[in-house]
């Protein structure tokens, strides 16, 4: 995957609405495998799609990228040594020192690119036609969907869901929706009408923790007004929630499991010889001592390490 083509994954990506990280290489210094220009797509999971540099850069690259997911903020990465880079650092980038034996240096820009919010609106009224309408001005993406035909696939934890059935499949309609654990799940219609719905699904045994997150009635209180009105309230509350961010995606359902970063799923630890960030896996090289297991960036670092063990076990640690 070259760097055209990894733009392209990065527009299917954000169509699905799927958080990543572009990682792109500005400046290099020779030897390195790494181009100005390469170019990468990491997700929250650690999957790398194109290239940005060999052994020595990926697993920080990685690294960096999940936390600039995770924190929403774009960040400068330079790679190498301290010598290699001098007084040049500019303000505010992070500098990883690596020791990898081509001596090559990169700076990579890594970005973060969070998905459009997604918005379901369950019903066929002229309330949620407009709801839906307008979240679309926002460059939200917003969904329409019939009651009888909304089913739990159609959400997911980061969803935001209103129910706007308003009589017709109410119950199954929220049932749905509650099961899927959306960041947000409104009901529109009175208070007492909430009450009856929600008891009434307690009673068919749907868990109160999905229940106890269903808002009623969804939207900020503007007292009676119209259709179009009751829209906006709606979305404004949306807005307001995610702005605070209060809309913090609920919890698998039961039975599920969440999406890991790489580093949880494989493991990784740092070449005692070195200070690499390496794969804790059989990729880099295990070697077992005084039963620890290390891992290597290369077998250079590898036999550094079995010549002279006693140089580098207290410098090892583990991420």
């Amino acid at each position: 995957m070259d760097g055209w083509d990894v733009l392209e994954q990065a527009g299917e990506l954000t169509r699905r609405g799927q958080a990543f990280a572009l990682a792109t290489v500005v400046w290099r210094q020779g030897p390195s495998s790494g181009q100005q220009g390469s170019r990468a797509i990491i997700t929250a999971e650690g999957e790398l799609h194109g290239w940005i540099g060999g052994a020595c850069a990926e697993p920080a690259v990685i690294r960096e990228a999940q936390q600039v997911i995770a924190e929403g903020q774009a960040r400068l990465l330079l790679l190498g040594t301290p010598e290699q880079f001098g007084t040049a650092v500019p303000e505010g980038a992070r500098m990883v020192p690596i020791a990898c034996q081509s001596e090559g240096a990169l700076m990579v820009y890594i970005e973060p690119a969070q998905p459009a919010p997604h918005l379901v609106v369950v019903g066929r009224s002229p309330m949620a036609h407009t709801l839906a309408d307008l979240a679309q001005v926002l460059g939200w993406r917003a969904v329409l969907i019939d009651g009888p035909d909304f089913t739990t696939a159609h959400a997911s934890e980061r969803s935001m869901v209103v129910v706007a059935t308003q009589g017709h499949f109410d119950e199954e309609a929220v049932e749905q929706a509650a099961a899927a654990r959306p960041a947000y799940l409104g009901l529109v219609g009175s208070q007492r009408r909430g009450a009856a719905l929600l008891g009434y699904l307690a009673e068919r045994g749907v868990p109160a923790d999905q229940l106890d997150r269903v808002r009623v009635p969804a939207g900020l209180d503007l007292g009676r007004t119209k259709h179009q009105e009751i829209a906006v309230a709606i979305l404004a509350e949306l807005v307001q929630l995610r702005a605070s961010g209060a809309l913090a995606p609920g919890p698998p359902a039961a039975g599920g499991t969440a999406a890991r970063p790489a580093a949880e799923r494989t493991g990784q630890a740092v070449d005692p010889v070195c200070g690499m960030t390496v794969a804790a896996d059989a990729s880099s090289r295990p070697l077992e001592h005084d039963g620890v297991t290390y891992h290597f960036c290369s077998g250079g670092c590898r036999r550094a390490f079995e010549d002279n063990p006693a140089a580098y076990v207290k410098r090892e640690t583990r991420c």
